[in-house]
């Protein structure tokens, strides 16, 4: 359906009485649809609307904690207070275990130490991912927990 020019001319000539712009807002609809408002103010807006979703969106941020195969019992408790710190601000957690050359022959070592230390943060998170062995390093994810 083609609108015509003379609704267009009039709007403009309205805009400018008014000492004012004339702004395409929906271009794809049939007809276009246009507003008379102030061009400046407008874009200022729409920037203010976007800022403000971007700030309503988070962003999840990712703490890592390495342990060997053969960690030791004042290490593990190290480094599960820094554990139960991270899931307390919100963050998730990667703690995963580093196989050094043949201490890859234990891996069940490495699977029992991040099942403990995922039961022993189960108050605080849940486990997102269960332990998985990628290369070199077995890998579990813990989500904190929402409050």
């Amino acid at each position: 359906m083609d609108v015509g020019v003379y609704p267009l001319i009039k709007a403009l000539s309205l805009a400018e009485e008014l000492g004012l712009d004339l702004v395409e807002i929906s271009p794809k609809a049939s007809p276009p649809v246009c507003k008379i408002l102030e061009y400046k103010k407008f874009l200022y807006e729409q920037k203010k609307r976007e800022k403000a979703l971007k700030a309503k969106t988070s962003k999840i941020v990712i703490k890592e904690i390495r342990f060997g195969p053969n960690t030791d019992e004042h290490d593990y408790e190290f480094k599960k207070k820094h554990a139960e710190k991270f899931l307390k601000e919100g963050a998730k957690l990667k703690a995963f275990v580093f196989f050094k050359g043949r201490s890859i022959v234990f891996k069940e070592k490495g699977q029992i130490l991040l099942l403990r230390l995922a039961q022993d943060l189960e108050e605080l998170g849940k486990v997102e991912q269960m332990p998985v062995l990628e290369g070199k390093k077995m890998i579990i994810f813990i989500a904190p927990k929402k409050k």
